[in-house]
């Protein structure tokens, strides 16, 4: 395998997130008095629609609930992730199992690291800060984020934004999601994907992956990619 970059998912990838977005969710309807409260099940099916403004259109419609404009979902929108910020700031949130470790090696390794997510990038700054403890763009070397592109997941568009940033074509790339509608993303953008199921998504089908792992601890890793990564693939001898 030759890799010259490794392309993240953030929500369900890097970090179980699901269950601190649905609570900034259900805070922010709560604060705007719509009466409101997404339930885990509930909320597993809304996220089938990636995107959360998109969530609370689907919702308003789902539900018949009275429609609201633009401008109001923005606003809760933008209330919503800033209340995410504050929940995983009080701390709690931890990377998925090796993914740390992948990171480093992977940078050690002389990789670039890219994100390419279907949230917007205050979210992963939040991220990063709470697992990392600095910004994003101190952790990857692209950011694109779904508000960035025309089309959000399962559509590739997101994955063809960071590739163009990267200046790489796609096998020289390797994907890493969680989701059904990041595989389909990240294989439409020709790209070879990492599938690690995710609490909200074990149950989704996953037979286009190339791997499908529990997670990304070292030795669950495919062997190509574990080979890539070690020390002796990239210093061989003289």
């Amino acid at each position: 395998m030759s890799l010259k970059a490794l392309i993240f998912d953030v929500d369900g990838t890097l970090a179980e997130t699901e269950e601190a977005h649905r609570q900034a969710f259900n805070d922010s309807f709560a604060c705007a008095g719509l009466g409101w409260h997404w339930s885990r099940e509930e909320y597993g099916l809304l996220l089938r629609t990636t995107g959360g403004k998109e969530r609370i259109r689907r919702y308003c419609v789902e539900s018949g609930s009275e429609f609201l404009g633009d401008h109001v979902i923005s606003s809760l929108h933008r209330h919503k992730t800033a209340r995410y910020a504050e929940i995983i700031a009080d701390g709690g949130l931890s990377l998925r199992p090796g993914v740390r470790e992948l990171v480093a090696q992977a940078r050690q390794a002389g990789m670039s690291l890219a994100v390419a997510t279907t949230t917007n990038r205050p979210n992963v700054d939040a991220l990063c800060v709470a697992c990392w403890g600095c910004l994003a763009s101190d952790m990857f070397d692209v950011i694109a984020a779904g508000d960035e592109v025309a089309a959000k997941k399962p559509a590739p568009d997101v994955y063809q934004l960071a590739l163009k940033r990267l200046g790489l074509k796609p096998c020289d790339a390797l994907a890493f999601e969680d989701s059904r509608n990041g595989l389909l993303s990240a294989r439409e953008a020709g790209l070879r994907t990492v599938v690690t199921s995710s609490a909200y998504t074990r149950d989704e089908a996953f037979a286009e992956a190339d791997w499908l792992l529990p997670d990304l601890r070292p030795e669950t890793l495919p062997l190509e990619l574990r080979m890539t990564l070690a020390p002796a693939a990239r210093h061989p001898a003289a």
